[in-house]
């Protein structure tokens, strides 16, 4: 999914849960996340970027089949990987078996965020997905997540070629307008943004 810079809204209402369980129940893997090089790029990009070597507790809303949840893992001593859709959870699941730091859930956001805080959090190629309301309510949540002095990492696509979609730029824009956030790292090509914020210790 590519989405373009523009002049463009979030959507009325936040994707639906059986869009996306459609799209799993056609194809385990709908958008190749695992074999696409484009995407191997991005999750190289999304690791390098990370500002420490080591992180305590992850949160990866998000996070389809697992690809860069076994990326985290090898840098956090908790992963706690979540997504709305039940059959991207079994995959989820079944991908990182072999990981004990890793914790698989189901959970739709933003009704369902986790208690607890975290060090770090991962979230790509979601926000776009989501409502104006559900966006706030989201980011909101996750900065209240968010240890002070942590690191909320947000990558998503875009495509300049194409325009009118609300896309990876008018998400991290919305991002950006977020309280509490201080801009760290910033990433931006042809195909996606990177964005690493951290937590003030006075949000």
């Amino acid at each position: 999914m590519t989405r373009a810079e523009g002049d463009a809204a979030p959507p009325e209402t936040t994707v639906s849960l059986d869009y996306f369980t459609g799209l799993y129940l056609a194809k385990d893997d709908p958008w190749d996340i695992a074999s696409k090089w484009h995407d191997r790029r991005k999750f190289a990009v999304t690791m390098a970027s990370l500002p420490r070597e080591r992180y305590e507790r992850c949160y990866e809303p998000g996070a389809s089949v697992g690809t860069l949840t076994r990326m985290l893992a090898g840098r956090c001593g908790e992963v706690l990987a979540v997504d709305s859709v039940p059959e991207a959870v079994d995959l989820l699941r079944q991908n990182t078996a072999d990981l004990p730091n890793v914790r698989a859930e189901r959970a739709e956001l933003p009704a369902e965020l986790p208690d607890g805080t975290f060090d770090l959090v991962v979230i790509g190629d979601l926000l776009y997905y989501l409502s104006a309301a559900d966006l706030t309510a989201l980011l909101d949540g996750l900065v209240q997540r968010l240890e002070p002095g942590g690191d909320l990492v947000s990558v998503h696509f875009r495509d300049r070629e194409n325009g009118g979609n609300y896309d990876g730029f008018n998400a991290h824009a919305a991002l950006f307008t977020t309280a509490g956030l201080t801009p760290v790292v910033h990433h931006e090509d042809e195909w996606f943004l990177l964005d690493v914020l951290r937590r003030s210790d006075v949000a």
